[in-house]
């Protein structure tokens, strides 16, 4: 890869690592939009798997909880694989723009409403039966798109778990994911060795990022954690829609 972007991609990975050790996620929604305008997005897409997934398992090892989440979380998981490769498979014939167009407006949207509705919850029966739905739709999400963040995002918000139970659960949702991604871009031709090599070497800037931005996190008051979420969110939907263009 030419030397230029390769500082590029690295450059992307340590801003997003730092947004994710902040507010515990969102690595490949802010880095794919920015390594899709330099280099396309059939190159951005391989390319961030393995940060991502890196960044996925450091955060998950800092938080804890992780079996009390997989035991709580499993059919959203489960869901979620499966609706990956639902996902990869419409990606080989439809317009993934008008999909990232349609997907950012809806995270700004939500955005807007959670900001003005921060005391939203779920009532507890219905937790068990959306898992599942929600796990699909996220993951053919993610497949179209690159994002993991809808809706699964809200549907872990609403049940209001605290700060480190929800970074985990969302955590375990991304990773889950991401391995169904790389094999399944394995498959379809756009994994190859050179792109994995650079996707490899990103894994140190990931790991800095992390750790500053982890650093914040432990110091902010939950509401205000809450907040950044939700900013996150509808940055992303803006970063969304800019690649759209």
């Amino acid at each position: 890869m030419d030397p230029t972007l390769l500082a590029i991609a690295c450059g992307a990975f340590f801003f997003a690592a730092f947004s994710k050790g902040i507010t515990g996620m969102g690595f490949a929604t802010t880095c794919l939009p920015i390594l899709a305008l330099t280099m396309g997005l059939e190159v951005a897409l391989p390319l961030v798997l393995v940060p991502s997934v890196a960044s996925n398992i450091i955060v998950q090892i800092e938080v804890g909880h992780f079996r009390d989440s997989m035991r709580r979380f499993w059919p959203l998981i489960v869901a979620g694989m499966i609706g990956v490769v639902i996902g990869l498979a419409l990606l080989t014939w439809m317009e993934t723009r008008l999909a990232a167009a349609v997907l950012g407006g809806v995270l700004i949207v939500y955005g807007l409403f959670a900001l003005k509705t921060p005391n939203l919850t779920m009532p507890a029966r219905l937790e068990k039966p959306l898992a599942p739905v929600t796990g699909l739709a996220t993951g053919i999400v993610n497949g179209l798109t690159g994002s993991q963040l809808m809706p699964v995002l809200p549907y872990l918000m609403a049940l209001n778990l605290d700060r480190e139970r929800f970074v985990q659960a969302i955590n375990c949702s991304f990773t889950s994911s991401s391995i169904v991604m790389a094999i399944g871009l394995s498959k379809i031709g756009l994994m190859n060795i050179e792109t994995a090599l650079v996707s490899a070497i990103g894994v140190i800037p990931v790991w800095i990022g992390l750790k500053l931005g982890g650093n914040i996190r432990r110091r902010l008051a939950p509401e205000l954690f809450r907040k950044l979420v939700i900013y996150m969110l509808m940055s992303s939907g803006v970063l969304l829609l800019i690649r759209a263009m």
